[in-house]
Parts: structure tokens; C-alpha cells; sequence
């Protein structure tokens, strides 16, 4: 059974805007609001484009706990609750299940990254651990390891991991993991500007960033493939892949902010290392948030 069905989006944290960047939790709890307003079909907090890689546990665990809150069961709320460190990641897990979380979202190791036979015991470790439902995130972009089909198909055995974040941008890797999905192991895009190509090949929703500005959009073409009009779809998805590249001209999720403080957002700017874009990058941002009537 699938955790969730069209776009998750990968929800920014928003800080205060004084030195001290802490996390804003009144416009938090808005955009969740406003997400569940605006066709998001699941909220996945804690990721990378929550920042989460700045946070310790209790701050975590408490920005968990909000968008729980603010959710109110209306959608589900996925955590991400992955690092390099398989002890910690068991803690934070439980302390998310705890919490409520319909499910978590588990990145590969990075820095200290292991072998392929090191990904099934960490992964197997962190589900065992644990009774809800799990997700598995692949963006060797970012880690530097690449969880290869083999390893996915024998993680998909373990009972409660039940599908994976797809970010390689490997269409034949992501095609080899579609040939054994099946309705126990659910195949989600981890890159916006694929989610049709994904789709194509029999995935069933798509882990987003430009989710976080445009959540109607995302959703209407997603379920507008799964309905059948698969030439409109994939319209919708060339119209929207220049403002998906734009939203990386920068590290993400700089652009991101940017984008959404164009937009009257507020959602302050990024911790460090993280830091703001430059003009060029912006005026490039704008003029596709324009073309799209976001500014």
C-alpha cells in the first residue's frame, strides 16, 4: 500500500529573519496550512530542502512535531530522519514514529558512505526499528552513493520499506527499479523536471521542490498523467522544466527561499553554510517565476 499517491512536497523550514535564524514555527504551521489548501498530497519534512543537516535532534524533532500538528491528519507527514550515523538515525526515527509521522523518508550514508551489502544492514537496521511505513532516498548527487537496483529489490523484501525517492537522474537505473515495483514498493521522482518520464515508467507521485511555490500546478500534472492524458501531462512538464532548472542555479535551497520571499513567502533565509544567491541567479529566477504569473 502506497504511503501517498501524486506530490509530497519537500517543505522548506522557515527562519526568523534576525541573526538568530530560528525556526519560524507560526509561518510553518501557514504553509502546511496552505499546502493542504493547494492540492500537496503529502508533507515531507525534514529533508534537504528543510535544512535539516543544521538541526539538532531535539530542534528536529520539534519541527516534526509542528508539522504533524498542522497537519492534522488531513494529509500524510513523512520525516526525514536519515544521516550518516546509523545509531542516530534509529533514535530520531523512533522519536519521529513517536510523534505521529505516517511515515519516514530515509537518505543513503554520505561522508562515511558503505558498500552495497552496508546500505542492506543500515536500512534493514533503521526499519526493524520501527513500525511505520519507509521510503528510500537515492541522491548520490548529494552523498556521493548510489544505491544500485539490486540492493533496492532486496530492501524491497523488508516489509515496511515501501517504496524510494528516485534523484540519480539515471532513467535506465530508475527504469531497472520500476521492473519489480510493484503495490508493495512504490516508485517516487526526486527530480521535478522527470516526474513524467517517471510516471512513464510506472511511478506513482513525485518528491518536490517546486512543489513549495507552485503546490496546484505539481499536483493537477501528475494526476493528469495518471488520468490518461498523457500529451497534456507532458506539456505541463516542458512548461514547468525551466523554472524546475532555475530553482538550481544555486545550491539548494537557496534559490528556493529566494524564489519564495519574490513571492511575499517570508520565510527568511538559509542557515549557514548556506547562503543567499547572487543577482544574476535571481534576475534568471524571476524572469521564469514570471512566466509563470508567480511575480
Amino acid at each position: 500500500m502506497a504511503l501517498f499517491k501524486g506530490s509530497g512536497v519537500a517543505i522548506i523550514t522557515p527562519f526568523k529573519s534576525d541573526s538568530s535564524r530560528k525556526v519560524d514555527f507560526d509561518k510553518y504551521e501557514e504553509l502546511i496550512d496552505w499546502h493542504v489548501k493547494n492540492g500537496t498530497d503529502a508533507i515531507i519534512t525534514c529533508g534537504t530542502t528543510g535544512e535539516t543537516s543544521t538541526m539538532l535532534i531535539d530542534e528536529q524533532l520539534e519541527v516534526i512535531e509542528c508539522a504533524v500538528s498542522a497537519a492534522k491528519k488531513r494529509i500524510p507527514v513523512i520525516a526525514g530522519t536519515g544521516t550518516n550515523d546509523t545509531a542516530y538515525d534509529i533514535n530520531v526515527s523512533k522519536g519521529a514514529e513517536k510523534l505521529g509521522v505516517d511515515g519516514l523518508l530515509l537518505v543513503t550514508p554520505y561522508y562515511n558512505k558503505t558498500s552495497q551489502k552496508g546500505l542492506i544492514q543500515h536500512f534493514n537496521a533503521l526499519a526493524t526499528s520501527v513500525s511505520i511505513p519507509v521510503i528510500l532516498y537515492n541522491v548520490p548527487s548529494r552523498t556521493a552513493l548510489n544505491i544500485l537496483p539490486d540492493t533496492v529489490k532486496e530492501l524491497s523484501k523488508i516489509e515496511n520499506i515501501v517504496g524510494i525517492k528516485e534523484a540519480s537522474g539515471d532513467i535506465s537505473q530508475i527504469a531497472a527499479i520500476a521492473e519489480f515495483c510493484d503495490d508493495n514498493f512504490s516508485l517516487y521522482s526526486g527530480n521535478d523536471d522527470q516526474t513524467i518520464p517517471i510516471l512513464a515508467l510506472g511511478g506513482i507521485g513525485l518528491i518536490s521542490v517546486v512543489a513549495n511555490i507552485m503546490p496546484q500546478y505539481v499536483h493537477d500534472m501528475i494526476f493528469t498523467y495518471l488520468e490518461g492524458s498523457h500529451d497534456k501531462a507532458r506539456d505541463m512538464q516542458l512548461k514547468l522544466n525551466p523554472l524546475c532548472r532555475a530553482l538550481f542555479l544555486d545550491v539548494s535551497p537557496m534559490p528556493l527561499k529566494s524564489a519564495m520571499n519574490m513571492m511575499d513567502m517570508e520565510v527568511g533565509e538559509c542557515r549557514l553554510p548556506l547562503i543567499g544567491i547572487e543577482d544574476s541567479v535571481k534576475e534568471m529566477l524571476k524572469k521564469r517565476m514570471t512566466e509563470h504569473g508567480l511575480v
